[in-house]
């Protein structure tokens, strides 16, 4: 039998020409896991979205763009690169939108011979838009191609304590003890997701204090997932409550998203005199277009534009040794449990 894994991020444009950006943002946001509704979908993204969108993203990415190409895709390439120095398998990468796209790297697997495959979806927190539509593509792919391959998929893993240990680690290394907070922000999603990831739709949103009343809704639920990723870190990091705190970023449409939003939190303390912050953003493990333009330069000026004095945004994981580890640790657990 052979055995390969797969590595899957979210995706870039090809470059930052507003053609290749709409190219890519008419996959991204017509996946139904990312824009639930349907008319939202298929009247407002082509009509609206997709004619004002593309220039100003593609001023984004021109902003954060590399020598190499997209950082998303360029870090994505090393780590499985260094997976690959690791570990026994081969190491393929796919990206949930663009290139190489997982149905391309797929067919490749299968020209490859791979029978027994391990996909690690490189999101710590399970969504509908990130860690769910992971899977149902790749699903979808392989029982176009062949059904019986043998997949499995890494959990998500938010709370897997050596996971925990590592982004605790890599935080603390960048936070200074003179800091005045710490901020946590996730990407954000509608609050109508975790109603619909909830397979009760009786306690996401329904119940008072849910993300803390144990719930077997929790192993589909963002929020809750989030808040458990960092208390899991910040009682390593031994802070204290008035430290830090948890934000949601990226809001599209005028639906409740999740709060509190973290352009308004920063916008908030820097008038309330806070002056030093660092922020980092756990529900990515590379960054990306959100991380290195939305977070460092529009979230800075934001909080330094509000009064603030001192603001930088903590590094994810990205080639960290310890976090590639940790990805060949999982791989050999995978392989312990096909012997």
């Amino acid at each position: 039998m052979s055995k390969a894994v797969l590595l899957v991020n979210l995706g870039s444009p090809e470059s930052t020409s507003v053609a290749d950006v709409k190219r890519y943002l008419d996959e991204f946001l017509t996946d139904e896991r990312v824009i639930d509704k349907a008319f939202v979908r298929k009247v407002i993204v082509p009509l609206v979205i997709l004619n004002t969108r593309p220039k100003k993203s593609a001023e984004a990415y021109a902003s954060i763009w590399t020598g190499e190409g997209s950082p998303l895709i360029v870090t994505s390439e090393h780590q499985a690169q260094l997976l690959g120095d690791k570990i026994a398998p081969k190491v393929y990468l796919a990206m949930r939108y663009g290139n190489p796209s997982i149905a391309s790297v797929l067919e490749q697997i299968l020209r490859d011979g791979v029978t027994s495959l391990y996909v690690i979806p490189l999101y710590p927190q399970y969504a509908m838009s990130s860690y769910e539509t992971v899977v149902v593509k790749v699903m979808e792919e392989i029982n176009r191609l062949k059904p019986e391959l043998d997949v499995d998929f890494l959990q998500p893993f938010y709370n897997d304590p050596e996971y925990l240990d590592i982004l605790a680690a890599s935080i603390g290394e960048h936070l200074p003890d003179d800091s005045d907070k710490l901020l946590f922000s996730f990407h954000g999603v509608p609050e109508r997701h975790l109603r619909l990831s909830d397979p009760s739709h009786a306690h996401c949103l329904c119940v008072a204090d849910c993300c803390h009343r144990a719930n077997p809704a929790h192993a589909t639920c963002y929020k809750h997932q989030c808040l458990a990723t960092v208390k899991g870190v910040v009682e390593r990091l031994g802070l204290d409550e008035d430290r830090y705190f948890v934000s949601f970023q990226s809001r599209l449409g005028r639906d409740p998203w999740l709060q509190p939003y973290t352009d308004a939190t920063l916008e908030a303390w820097g008038k309330k005199g806070i002056r030093k912050v660092r922020v980092v953003c756990p529900a990515f493990v590379t960054d990306c277009l959100e991380t290195l333009e939305e977070i460092a330069e529009e979230g800075k000026e934001t909080f330094m534009e509000a009064g603030g004095e001192d603001y930088a945004v903590i590094p994810c994981l990205n080639e960290d040794p310890r976090w590639i580890q940790f990805l060949a640790d999982r791989v050999e657990s995978w392989l312990h449990s096909k012997a």
